[in-house]
């Protein structure tokens, strides 16, 4: 995978980390974004990128670029020679998506669409596609492995998420020069060790973690724990937890993984290891030395009781496996909150 790597939605939070991994991995990642979950920085370019290049000691290209623009996209394409796209472009709040399922629809599955067509006609036929764990739905069995069903998505992100990978793999089948690897994510948290990127959502956190550090630092009184009374050791939901450092590396694992795979492959990026709501709190009150206030509150739409992976495959056949543990996944988050404590917004 020699020459210019387009990543899609680059500055973001895993985007992010991500450019970081690439460039310190020697790619040339070229980055687009639309802003819509990224904060605007000097001379245009997400605040986030401009923190990995510092970090780094190199740039990135950057244009600004919504998917859903295909004369930009078909621009773009002509511009620079890619050898592969990492896409993470797209909506992603669960909640959000029961509320506004057309728009869910429109900007994950159009968005894709045109990428893959554009993709297409200027021949570069390698992708890296961000997918979830959602696609699994209500685990038949633990720990989750690639060859559980996927499709019972209980929300309509999830359902985008499980659309677009049988797009892909469609694609693949139509087209034997076609190589993509998906990955599903289980739930990234944590920082790059610096404290200097990080995720930084727009406006009350949908997920655990960043609700529970916005806590620690006095953004929030308490945090709702969305019940009690699930079949788990603690009656709290269990989720498998990843340092987002560990999901970038597997990314760059992917990418070498093309050069010498064909068709689509599929992978799980977890720990292997579930942790419930309160042990999260507890983890991070240690990280913090801060006490994190919580109320019990009713189950929420959607939310299932237990999900962790089994990361074999990935291992197996990338060569990759979760470095980090609980606690530094918690140290890493609580010094890029306690640095950061409005995100990148305060910081030019």
């Amino acid at each position: 995978m020699n020459g210019k790597v387009l990543v899609t939605g680059g500055g973001g939070y895993i985007g992010s980390h991500c450019v970081l991994e690439l460039l310190e991995a020697g790619y040339s990642p070229v980055v687009i974004d639309n802003f819509h979950n990224a904060i605007r920085g000097a001379n245009n370019i997400p605040e986030s990128l401009h923190r990995v290049h510092d970090i780094v000691g190199k740039t990135t290209e950057f244009e600004e670029v919504d998917i859903l623009d295909r004369a930009a996209l078909d621009k773009l394409f002509s511009k620079h020679k890619f050898s592969a796209v990492l896409h993470f472009a797209g909506l992603k709040a669960v909640g959000e998506s029961v509320q506004k399922p057309l728009l869910y629809y429109k900007v994950n599955l159009t968005g894709t669409i045109q990428l893959l067509e554009v993709m297409n006609s200027h021949g570069v036929k390698n992708i890296v596609f961000s997918s979830s764990a959602t696609v699994y739905g209500d685990p038949n069995y633990l720990p989750i492995d690639e060859s559980h069903p996927v499709g019972g998505c209980t929300n309509p992100y999830g359902k985008t998420k499980y659309f677009i990978e049988e797009m892909i793999k469609d694609q693949c089948k139509a087209e034997e020069d076609w190589c993509a690897i998906l990955l599903r994510y289980f739930n990234p948290i944590g920082a790059h060790v610096s404290g200097r990127i990080g995720e930084d959502p727009q406006g009350i956190p949908n997920n655990l973690m960043p609700y529970v550090s916005q806590v620690a630092v006095g953004r929030r009184e308490f945090l709702n724990v969305f019940g009690n009374d699930y079949n788990t050791p603690d009656g709290t939901g269990v989720r498998d937890y990843i340092h987002i450092v560990d999901l970038a590396k597997g990314h760059i694992a992917a990418l070498k993984k093309l050069e010498t795979s064909s068709g689509c492959k599929v992978y799980n990026l977890g720990t292997g290891t579930g942790y419930s709501v309160l042990e999260m709190v507890k983890a991070m009150e240690k990280a913090s030395g801060k006490k994190i206030q919580h109320k019990i509150a009713p189950r929420r739409e959607g939310d299932i009781a237990t999900c962790y992976a089994d990361p074999a495959l990935a291992k197996a056949e990338l060569g990759w496996k979760a470095e980090y543990g609980l606690d530094r996944m918690c140290e890493d988050l609580w010094r890029w909150q306690a640095q950061n404590p409005t995100g990148f917004s305060t910081e030019s």
